[in-house]
Protein backbone atom coordinates (compact mmCIF):
# COMPACT_ATOMS: atom_id res chain seq x y z
CA UNK A 1 0.00 0.00 0.00
CA UNK A 2 1.15 3.36 -0.79
CA UNK A 3 1.86 6.09 1.15
CA UNK A 4 -1.44 8.28 -0.29
CA UNK A 5 -3.70 5.08 0.02
CA UNK A 6 -2.57 4.64 2.95
CA UNK A 7 -3.71 8.64 4.30
CA UNK A 8 -6.41 8.60 1.39
CA UNK A 9 -10.07 7.54 2.14
CA UNK A 10 -12.79 7.45 -0.85
CA UNK A 11 -16.16 7.30 -0.29
CA UNK A 12 -19.54 7.56 -2.76
CA UNK A 13 -21.40 10.91 -2.08
CA UNK A 14 -24.95 10.01 -3.58
CA UNK A 15 -26.44 13.37 -2.60
CA UNK A 16 -23.95 14.83 -5.10
CA UNK A 17 -23.56 12.09 -7.55
CA UNK A 18 -19.95 11.73 -7.09
CA UNK A 19 -17.24 9.44 -5.44
CA UNK A 20 -14.77 12.14 -3.37
CA UNK A 21 -11.06 11.13 -2.62
CA UNK A 22 -9.96 12.71 1.08
CA UNK A 23 -5.94 13.41 1.68
CA UNK A 24 -5.15 13.58 5.35
CA UNK A 25 -9.03 14.69 6.09
CA UNK A 26 -8.98 17.42 3.20
CA UNK A 27 -11.25 16.95 -0.11
CA UNK A 28 -8.80 16.31 -2.50
CA UNK A 29 -10.80 15.41 -5.17
CA UNK A 30 -13.43 14.05 -6.89
CA UNK A 31 -15.18 12.01 -9.72
CA UNK A 32 -18.83 13.00 -10.67
CA UNK A 33 -21.04 10.15 -12.07
CA UNK A 34 -24.84 9.97 -13.61
CA UNK A 35 -26.74 6.70 -13.52
CA UNK A 36 -29.06 5.50 -15.81
CA UNK A 37 -30.92 2.47 -15.61
CA UNK A 38 -28.27 -0.36 -14.64
CA UNK A 39 -25.38 2.37 -15.82
CA UNK A 40 -23.32 4.12 -14.12
CA UNK A 41 -21.66 6.97 -16.21
CA UNK A 42 -18.41 8.29 -15.26
CA UNK A 43 -18.61 11.99 -16.61
CA UNK A 44 -16.04 14.42 -14.79
CA UNK A 45 -12.75 13.31 -12.41
CA UNK A 46 -10.81 16.24 -11.05
CA UNK A 47 -8.05 16.03 -8.40
CA UNK A 48 -7.09 19.49 -6.70
CA UNK A 49 -3.39 20.91 -7.86
CA UNK A 50 -2.53 21.04 -4.47
CA UNK A 51 -2.41 17.16 -4.29
CA UNK A 52 -1.32 16.57 -7.16
CA UNK A 53 1.23 13.79 -7.38
CA UNK A 54 0.17 11.75 -5.02
CA UNK A 55 -1.51 8.99 -6.85
CA UNK A 56 -5.16 10.05 -5.93
CA UNK A 57 -6.38 9.63 -9.06
CA UNK A 58 -5.85 6.22 -9.61
CA UNK A 59 -6.94 5.58 -5.96
CA UNK A 60 -10.38 7.57 -6.49
CA UNK A 61 -10.96 5.75 -9.68
CA UNK A 62 -9.83 1.96 -8.47
CA UNK A 63 -12.46 2.61 -5.40
CA UNK A 64 -14.79 4.22 -7.63
CA UNK A 65 -15.09 1.19 -10.16
CA UNK A 66 -14.89 -1.96 -7.60
CA UNK A 67 -18.38 -0.32 -5.80
CA UNK A 68 -19.69 0.28 -8.96
CA UNK A 69 -18.71 -3.70 -9.95
CA UNK A 70 -19.59 -4.62 -6.22
CA UNK A 71 -22.89 -2.80 -6.90
CA UNK A 72 -23.56 -5.11 -10.01
CA UNK A 73 -23.90 -2.40 -12.14
CA UNK A 74 -21.92 -1.04 -15.57
CA UNK A 75 -19.58 1.63 -16.42
CA UNK A 76 -19.84 3.81 -18.92
CA UNK A 77 -16.74 5.90 -18.93
CA UNK A 78 -17.33 9.45 -20.96
CA UNK A 79 -14.47 11.09 -18.60
CA UNK A 80 -11.21 10.64 -20.60
CA UNK A 81 -9.26 10.09 -16.69
CA UNK A 82 -11.83 7.09 -15.92
CA UNK A 83 -11.50 6.09 -19.73
CA UNK A 84 -7.71 6.08 -19.55
CA UNK A 85 -7.54 4.57 -15.86
CA UNK A 86 -9.70 1.22 -17.79
CA UNK A 87 -7.68 1.09 -20.40
CA UNK A 88 -4.59 0.35 -18.28
CA UNK A 89 -6.85 -2.41 -15.99
CA UNK A 90 -8.57 -4.64 -18.35
CA UNK A 91 -9.38 -6.68 -15.30
CA UNK A 92 -12.40 -4.45 -15.42
CA UNK A 93 -13.20 -5.17 -19.43
CA UNK A 94 -16.54 -7.17 -18.37
CA UNK A 95 -18.03 -4.38 -16.57
CA UNK A 96 -17.49 -1.65 -19.08
CA UNK A 97 -19.85 -1.04 -21.86
CA UNK A 98 -17.43 -0.89 -25.26
CA UNK A 99 -15.25 -3.54 -23.91
CA UNK A 100 -17.12 -6.31 -22.48
CA UNK A 101 -20.22 -5.13 -22.51
CA UNK A 102 -21.69 -4.15 -25.83
CA UNK A 103 -24.79 -2.09 -26.47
Amino acid sequence: MTAAASESKVVRNDEKHRYEVFYGGELAGFAEYEERDDETVFTHTEIDGAFSGKGLGSTLAKHAIEDVVERGRVIRPLCPFIKAYLEKHPQYDAHVIGKGISR
